[in-house]
């Protein structure tokens, strides 16, 4: 299943579009155009944070990398009816008397994700587990709807 056409899009893609957009504006356009703040902060905390999602018969599982944050951290929310948002910020370690950081490789800031949620996703059967750095959230699908019956009309002798 192609999970681009149920809205499930690489969100950097979808960011560098917009930031094109925005630069081909005029110089006068250019100040009502611009991307705001917490829209780039947004979009550099979803394009830095990596998702996979699985499909089974009864659920779609969503799995996040959220390294440092504790399940207290962690905001899993619904937007929308439709739109799964997953969030959380890592904030750096309080330095100790005498110590100075030699070098700084592992990522401190937001993290974030959204997913636009197939039709036949269940918002009110969602579950979220966070193991080893590693959120997993599992969420069911609605049975398919039955298929309609034919309707009988009686005939009546005129």
């Amino acid at each position: 299943m192609d999970f681009r056409l149920m809205g499930f899009d690489a969100p950097l893609i979808h960011t560098l579009h917009h930031l094109v957009d925005a630069n081909d504006d005029s110089d006068n356009n250019k100040a009502m155009s611009a991307p705001t703040r917490t829209y780039v902060r947004d979009a550099k905390a979803m394009a830095a944070t990596p998702a996979d999602i699985k499909e089974y018969p009864n659920s779609y599982v969503f799995i996040v990398d959220m390294p440092g944050l504790k399940s207290g951290d962690i905001k899993v929310q619904v937007e929308e009816d439709n739109v799964l948002l997953i969030s959380g910020e890592r904030k750096r370690e309080e330095e100790k008397e005498g110590a100075k950081y030699v070098r700084m490789e592992r990522r401190i800031g937001k993290l974030m994700r959204k997913f636009v949620l197939p039709e036949n996703a269940n918002t009110d059967a969602i579950s979220a587990v966070c193991q080893d750095g590693v959120l997993t959230v599992t969420i069911q699908k609605l049975p398919p709807p039955e298929p309609k019956k034919p309707k009988t009309i009686e005939v009546k002798i005129a």
